[in-house]
Parts: structure tokens; C-alpha cells; sequence
């Protein structure tokens, strides 16, 4: 079952932010759906995936949620 994730990431400012965080939450779960808000730093990630481990990768890839 498909849940929402809601992570605010100040560290993500610009398209290329995005786009990387997009491939990283495809890497993880290839049928999740991402909507990104940049000017609020916003990333919601629909998935069965859980979200420590989305947490987890973001920080790794240098985009800590807050």
C-alpha cells in the first residue's frame, strides 16, 4: 500500500536539486510518485517505500530533510 512522504529540504534551491532527487527516489522505488515544490523546498513522495529509508538517502546524497 502506497503511502505520502513529506520532507522539507532546505539544501534543494535549484532544477538540478530537483532532477537529482527525482533519480534518487527512482533508484529506490521506480513506481513512486514525486511532486517538488522548490520555493517552498518541498518534496512529497508517494510510495511503499518507508520514510526512514528515503531520509536516509537524501542525507547521503547531501540533501538532508529538515
Amino acid at each position: 500500500m502506497s503511502t505520502t512522504i513529506e520532507f522539507t529540504v532546505p539544501d534543494m534551491t535549484c532544477g538540478h536539486c530537483a532532477g537529482r532527487i527525482r533519480a534518487l527516489v527512482a533508484s529506490i522505488d521506480d513506481g513512486a510518485k514525486v511532486d517538488i515544490d522548490l520555493p517552498t523546498h518541498r518534496v512529497r513522495i508517494d510510495s511503499t517505500v518507508d520514510a526512514d529509508t528515503y531520509r536516509s538517502a537524501l542525507a547521503e546524497a547531501d540533501y538532508p530533510p529538515a
